[in-house]
C-alpha cells in the first residue's frame, strides 16, 4: 500500500538526502517525492508517496520524525488531504480527425494544451494522480504518449493533521509602501 507522508524539513543541504536515505534502508521504493520551500526561508515542505506495509507506517513516520532536521512528520494517507499533481503529456501522432476530438476530451479534464505542433499536442493537467492516470489512459488511443509527472503534493484538510506551517498575512504598508509582515 502508498503511504502518503507529509514533512515539514528545516531547509539545509543534505535533508532530503537523509529522509530519503530512512526510506531506502529500509527497502521502501519511493513512487512520489516533492520538496519545495515554505513561505519561512528556513524550512521546507515535503510530500512523500513510498511503498509501505500497513504494519510499519507508523514505524516508518517515527523514524523519520527522529531525523534530525525533521521538525513535524504527519500519515496522510488515511485523513482527509488535498493531493494533487502536475503533468505535461505530450501526444505524438494524432491524425487530423481525431484533433477536436483530443481537444474535446483534454476539456473533460481540465487539462490545457500548451503546445501545438503539426506533429504533436502537448497538454498540461493537475488534479489527483487517478484523474492523471485516466487521461493518460484515453490518450494512448490518440497516439504516442510522453508524459512527466510532478509526484504528489498534499495539504491536509483537518488542524488536527496539520503541519506547523508558517503564515503570513499582509496587514499594512509601512512609510516607503512596502508592505509589513505580521506572523
Amino acid at each position: 500500500m502508498n503511504q502518503l507522508i507529509s514533512l515539514l524539513v528545516e531547509n539545509k543541504p543534505g535533508a532530503l538526502m537523509r529522509v530519503a536515505g530512512v526510506l531506502t534502508s529500509r527497502g521502501y521504493n519511493i513512487d512520489s517525492l516533492t520538496v519545495a520551500k515554505t513561505l519561512d526561508p528556513t524550512l521546507s515542505s515535503m510530500t512523500i508517496v513510498a511503498g509501505v506495509t500497513d504494519e510499519n507506517r507508523e514505524l516508518l513516520i517515527k523514524q523519520i520524525t527522529r531525523l534530525v532536521d525533521v521538525v513535524k512528520a504527519v500519515d496522510l494517507t488515511e485523513s482527509k488531504a488535498v493531493q494533487r499533481e502536475l503533468a505535461l503529456v505530450k501526444v505524438s501522432g494524432v491524425k487530423p480527425e481525431m484533433r477536436s476530438a483530443l481537444t474535446r476530451e483534454a476539456e473533460i479534464f481540465r487539462a490545457r494544451i500548451v503546445d501545438v505542433a503539426p506533429t504533436h499536442f502537448t497538454l498540461e493537467v493537475t488534479g489527483s494522480p487517478d484523474k492523471i492516470d485516466a487521461l493518460i489512459e484515453l490518450l494512448h488511443h490518440y497516439g504516442d504518449v510522453e508524459m512527466i509527472r510532478s509526484g504528489s503534493m498534499a495539504m491536509a484538510r483537518l488542524p488536527n493533521n496539520r503541519l506547523p506551517m508558517p503564515t503570513f498575512r499582509m496587514e499594512s504598508e509601512d512609510a516607503a509602501g512596502e508592505p509589513v509582515e505580521s506572523k
